[in-house]
């Protein structure tokens, strides 16, 4: 069937609006636009059956969009409107057609004897005429992976919705201070209520956190703030004890914030912010604006860490003793079953890790400094105690005498095939890869 054929066919099946006329036609030309096609077929229509092309023109709504096509701008217009109070680079749109206006495309090319999926659907130009000038008018980029915005068109409803996609701050973050926990957590005896029993919580005076102040707490709020959002979300690779520091290199980690208004932030002005904020008690550094898949990279980090750490001994041993034990736990390979002190909240299983490297001196009759580099996941603090002989070997052991760390730093965390180099997880401040 030729295409004059087609659209004569389709003229004949009742009021028809030039898009939806030139849809049908969609995959056999280029450069057009469907209402130009539309036209083009009508009026060709017209000149070889060398009639009037006023005569071949729709005679009211036409039946199969319902008037839809010739709305192209209203949405458009909406859409800015709606789109307006977020700062973005990319978007994209989407439309929920009505079942009866995809059956009346389905029946216009059953009626003509065309393909059901010849030319173009409804829901498809829709996308791309509206979206095209929302691009215009919002000055931003079609994005058909992650977007900043989507607008959603539901033509049943007449209603538009606007979806905005996460912003992403990758950074390092040192912890300065001990008896800070990454993230909030939440008190246990209230459940994180702040009330027992009806009255304030002893256990955490009403604030429903076992500690006062978190990593978390310390940074996020300044992301959140600057980026106007509605929550943010902190995301480590990896956690340190709550009573550990973390310093040298830090802790990677990406701040996730929900709903963000404001895209175009300055890193370096948001470390000096979070670094005044937090008051000396945590310091970040390396600040860059993330893609979204930075989150799971980092979550994923298959990160050794190097700990320096103070020891204390229940008896004196030589010097030979120590460096003797040592020189046996440097390349070890360590059988560690859960330890008893986080039993409460991990599967109790026996793993397997590496000890890289270790090396230390004595610092007192009962005192020692050590310094490790070790496999992520490797328990520290039971490689030094033995864990009543969950830990295997360990320095308690290798010693014949009680050791337990009375101080810990996290000096370096590094993963292997370390992804945070690469440019393709980060944005520039004006929201394109960089």
């Amino acid at each position: 069937m030729t295409v004059l054929e087609t659209a004569r066919r389709a003229l004949d099946t009742g009021p028809l609006c030039d898009a939806c006329l030139g849809r049908l036609v969609a995959d056999r030309s280029f450069g057009l636009t469907n209402d130009e096609r539309g036209r083009s077929l009508r009026v060709a229509v017209a000149l070889e059956d060398d009639a009037d092309v006023s005569d071949l023109e729709p005679d009211g709504p036409c039946w199969v969009c319902e008037g839809e096509s010739d709305r192209y701008e209203e949405w458009a217009e909406r859409a800015a409107h709606a789109v307006a109070p977020y700062e973005f680079a990319t978007y994209q749109t989407g439309t929920k057609v009505p079942p009866l206006l995809e059956e009346n495309d389905r029946l216009l090319r059953e009626e003509i004897g065309l393909d059901p999926e010849a030319g173009e659907a409804l829901k498809t130009e829709l996308n791309r005429e509206v979206g095209k000038r929302l691009g215009a008018k919002a000055d931003a980029e079609v994005d058909f992976e992650r977007p900043d915005v989507l607008v959603l068109l539901d033509l049943a409803t007449d209603e538009l919705e606007v979806q905005v996609n996460s912003a992403f701050v990758y950074g390092r973050y040192r912890k300065l201070e001990r008896d800070i926990p990454q993230t909030k957590w939440p008190c246990n005896d209230c459940g994180g209520t702040g009330r027992k029993r009806g009255d304030t919580c002893d256990g955490c005076g009403g604030s429903g956190f076992r500690y006062d102040e978190s990593v978390e707490q310390l940074t996020a709020p300044v992301v959140l703030e600057a980026m106007d959002g509605e929550e943010a979300v902190f995301h480590g690779a990896g956690r340190e004890d709550v009573d550990a520091k973390m310093v040298g290199s830090g802790r990677p980690f990406v701040i996730e914030v929900k709903e963000p208004r404001t895209r175009d932030v300055e890193p370096a002005e948001l470390e000096a912010e979070i670094d005044d904020f937090a008051d000396g008690k945590v310091a970040v550094d390396d600040l860059r604006l993330a893609a979204h898949d930075m989150v799971e990279r980092v979550k994923e980090l298959d990160a050794n860490k190097t700990y320096r750490m103070d020891v204390a001994l229940d008896e004196p041993v030589s010097e030979d003793a120590f460096a003797a034990a040592l020189d046996e736990l440097d390349g070890a390979t360590i059988h560690q079953d859960t330890p008893q002190r986080v039993t409460h909240r991990r599967a109790d299983v026996t793993r397997t890790r590496q000890v890289y490297e270790i090396e230390g001196e004595l610092t007192g009759e009962t005192e020692a400094e050590l310094e490790i580099r070790g496999e992520g996941g490797l328990y520290v603090k039971e490689l030094v105690s033995g864990d009543e002989g969950r830990t295997e070997p360990s320095l308690a052991g290798l010693l014949g005498t009680g050791a337990v760390v009375t101080a810990l730093d996290v000096t370096d965390v590094e993963g292997e095939d370390e992804p945070f180099a690469r440019p393709e997880y980060f944005r520039s401040a004006d929201g394109d890869g960089s």
